[in-house]
């Protein structure tokens, strides 16, 4: 074990097998590549080669390099070929059947002190050891797809792991040019025990029509900055093995939110396992393909045809970040808009801050000061609510509190014309509830912005059971016009993003608290392994532990599901006041400004 890791066998060569001999190969190592398949293994030397002859073509290797490349990557299709190697990888398919059965061979036919290394993403790296003559070498070395461009490596210890077997793999994960992270032996890891119970979720939601696939991936991509949607990962991770490291996951945690969404058996069992099938959540130009062609779930071009109330005038409800942002967003569409606060300096505060916005805005040359002059011309800053009788469209972006948001629709009903159309800006409390404040819950709906508000381009727009279709219509016409995206959701806890995002963070939270990963070690896996912008505990410090905690809450009451509830952790600092960035302190200490 204290050998350098020079040849290196890689058994099984589907994608993830190819990729893991392709960094190997181009890392220098001599590299036996083993499949029972002839046309896997030649599939896997022409990805090689193709892959190869690109880096030429760019200039990152030489033709003589390359040859060397090439020359170090060899196959077979006996296991035999593995006599010689320091290490073993083998990435065949998620199944304790054909991985032990790769591992007794191997007993058999590798040296005493070569290390034997599996790349399951789900399977017990201790189960697999314990069926090996020498558990003390087998370890995890979970690589990401795809394993060129991904950093992340997360190395797996059992509890009979040697440490040097750890050392060595570790080594050689840098050496690769990757980020190793230690782990300890637990269904998912880190990653994937994050990521794929926030797939699941979605995968549930989808199924029970709560919003299209459409809606829900562009949610999560414009709301969280996230790479790709949650249903187009799940096609192309494989509907099957999304099914597969999700089953695993539920026999260890018994968490209902790791218990599969039935629609991922259905479509498992109907061979739409994804991109790979040509067809999954999503329907693909051909198998293996990426490009998504039209089917019959596609949304029509005609949507958003037309419907709506006219709007001319908006009125915005509050003085804070969110309602200075909006506000902003609807005067620079052109719209007129009257920005009501509390008193009158409060409202001249904040269009104050809507004219440093707009300054930033001209100095980095996204808009003219002629522009900058037209936007603040169209807003007239109010120090009652009573500037709302003539507005179009009233838009609150108050206190998230329901019962000041009550009384708050209950003064717009008096105020405002008939026809007006009323949307809160909640996260989380019942649009319905606001509703009801009024003697017109028809014209009331949700238009959930995303801060800060003239950034991001998600709106996430909540209809009740009494919003009237027009309405619905209107607010969508509005959204499009001031150039964001509209989402479309029911009215129940955390409509889309945040009912996806805040589990994912609160079961970040229970890893830390179960002392089963760091807090660096968490964020450098979502961020290297799921190509997260931000890792969970730096989004928690941003977002505010308080606000994280409530929303947690909302949730937990909504659904009743004990797996959504608080991790302890998260409610212990919350006491302490320990908030994040805005305190100085969470899960971090930031230096006090």
């Amino acid at each position: 074990m204290d050998t350098p890791l020079s040849t290196i066998a890689v058994v099984g060569l589907g994608t993830m097998g190819t990729g893991i001999a392709d960094v190997l190969a181009r890392a220098g190592r001599e590299v036996i590549g083993i499949d029972i398949s002839d046309t896997a293994a030649a599939q896997a030397v022409a990805a090689l080669e193709a892959s190869t002859a690109r880096a030429v073509a760019r200039e990152r290797i030489t033709e003589e390099e390359r040859q060397d490349v090439l020359a170090r990557f060899r196959t077979f299709s006996d296991l035999q070929a593995a006599a010689g190697a320091d290490l073993v990888i083998e990435v065949v398919p998620e199944s304790y059947e054909a991985k032990q059965e790769v591992f007794r061979a191997l007993d058999g036919i590798v040296r005493p002190d070569a290390i034997l290394a599996t790349g399951t993403n789900a399977l017990s790296v201790t189960r697999l050891a314990a069926d090996s003559a020498h558990p003390e070498r087998v370890l995890g070395l979970h690589f990401f797809a795809p394993v060129q461009a991904m950093k992340l490596v997360e190395v797996v210890s059992s509890v009979l792991t040697d440490p040097r077997a750890v050392d060595a793999v570790t080594r050689l994960a840098q050496d690769l040019g990757k980020e190793p992270v230690a782990v300890g032996d637990r269904a998912g890891f880190i990653a994937d025990g994050l990521l794929f119970g926030y797939l699941n979720q979605a995968a549930a939601m989808y199924e029970a029509k709560y919003a299209s696939r459409e809606d829900i991936d562009a949610a999560m991509k414009l709301g969280c900055g996230l790479p790709m949607g949650p249903l187009a990962l799940l096609d192309l991770v494989g509907v099957d093995t999304a099914r597969t490291v999700l089953e695993a996951m539920y026999a260890a945690s018994h968490d209902r939110l790791h218990a599969p969404a039935p629609i991922l058996k259905q479509l498992s069992e109907a061979g739409l396992t994804g991109r790979k099938a040509g067809r999954g959540f999503y329907t693909y130009a051909a198998p293996g393909s990426g490009e998504v062609v039209p089917d019959a779930l596609t949304p029509s071009a005609s949507a958003d045809a037309g419907g709506g109330r006219e709007i001319r005038s908006v009125g915005v409800a509050g003085s804070g970040t969110m309602a200075s942002g909006i506000a902003e967003v609807f005067a620079k569409a052109g719209y007129a808009v009257v920005l009501a606060a509390r008193s009158q300096e409060k409202a001249d505060t904040a269009k104050a801050r809507i004219a440093k916005s707009l300054a930033r805005s001209v100095d980095k040359g996204r808009m003219t000061a002629e522009a900058r002059d037209t936007t603040l011309a169209l807003i007239t800053p109010a120090g009652s609510l009573d500037a709302f009788a003539e507005v179009d469209l009233a838009v609150e972006a108050v206190a998230e509190d329901l019962a000041v948001k009550q009384e708050l629709f209950g003064r717009l009903d008096k105020i405002c014309k008939p026809g007006a159309v009323l949307a809160t800006t909640t996260s989380s409390l019942p649009v319905i509830a606001c509703a009801r404040a009024t003697s017109r819950p028809q014209d009331v709906i949700g238009m959930h912005f995303f801060n800060p508000a003239p950034a991001m381009k998600l709106v996430e727009i909540v209809r009740t059971v009494l919003t009237a279709d027009d309405v619905h219509a209107t607010v969508r016409e509005v959204t499009a016009k001031i150039r964001k995206h509209p989402v479309d959701c029911g009215d129940r806890a955390g409509f889309i993003v945040n009912a996806l995002l805040f589990p994912y963070l609160n079961n970040a939270v229970k890893m830390v608290q179960e002392h089963y990963a760091t807090l660096d070690d968490i964020d450098a896996a979502m961020k290297l392994g799921g190509g997260y912008p931000m890792g969970p505990f730096e989004l928690l410090d941003v977002v505010g532990l308080d606000v994280s905690l409530a929303i947690e809450q909302v949730l937990h009451r909504e659904f009743r599901d004990p797996g959504l509830a608080p991790a302890p952790l998260l409610e212990h600092l919350v006491a302490a006041g320990c908030l994040g960035r805005k305190t100085g302190r969470g899960f971090r200490e930031y230096a006090r400004r």
